[in-house]
Order: C-alpha cells, then sequence, then structure tokens
C-alpha cells in the first residue's frame, strides 16, 4: 500500500515526538508547514501550554509578504518567535520539525530563529 505525503510526515512526526519534549527550561520549538503558510510555537509539553507563536498567517506579516510559502516569509517568522522568546526569557528551545525534512522553509526558519537569539 502506498502511503500518501501527509501519512509520512504523520509518521515522521510520531517518531519525533517519541524523543523530543519541551520543559518548562527547554520548550519545544514546534514548526508546522502547510502549502500556503508556515506556523511556530514554542509549547511547555509539561503544563501543555504554548508560551508563544508566530506565522505568516497574522495580519501585519500578511501585508507585508507577497506569500507565506517562501523562504523570505520562513526567516521572517523565525525571526519574530525569537524575539517573542526571548521577551519572554526563553533561550534555550528543543527543535521540532515537525515531521518535515531539515530542507528549505524549515531550514531557513531555524536558521533565522538561530540568528535572533534562540539556542537549539
Amino acid at each position: 500500500m502506498k502511503l500518501t505525503r501527509k501519512q509520512l510526515v504523520q509518521r515522521r512526526h510520531q517518531r519525533l515526538r517519541k524523543k523530543v519534549s519541551g520543559t518548562p527550561e527547554r520548550p519545544r520549538l514546534s514548526v508546522f508547514r502547510s502549502n500556503q503558510h508556515i506556523y511556530v510555537q514554542v509549547i511547555d509539553d509539561t503544563q501543555q501550554h504554548t508560551l508563544t507563536a508566530a506565522s505568516t498567517n497574522e495580519p501585519e506579516l500578511r501585508s507585508q509578504l507577497k506569500s507565506g510559502a517562501t523562504c523570505e516569509a520562513s526567516a521572517v517568522v523565525g525571526k519574530r518567535v525569537a524575539e517573542r522568546s526571548l521577551q519572554k526569557g526563553i533561550t534555550n528551545v528543543v527543535f521540532d520539525r515537525g515531521g518535515n525534512s531539515y530542507h528549505g522553509r524549515v531550514k531557513t526558519l531555524a536558521e533565522a530563529a538561530r540568528e535572533g537569539g534562540l539556542e537549539f
């Protein structure tokens, strides 16, 4: 039986989530990539609470960007989530790529978050 791309991503994500978990000291930086947008959350898994979030679907970013599905848009979101995390005192995170390969938009977002001050 041939699996769809979505099913393969879900399998990889479940495999990753067995190993990656966010704590109050080191929350999880979770990435969700759709065809049109990219979403990022900083999550404390022990309390099941989202600490900060950013996406290309935010109104001020939608007006600035041509498309939410580009590497440039991912870089803007990565910097924005890093700024918001640093404001809340979060410097160290665990990176959860959400079952996507570390390439393209996911890689650009991670590098921008590192440049913004997050360590992972």
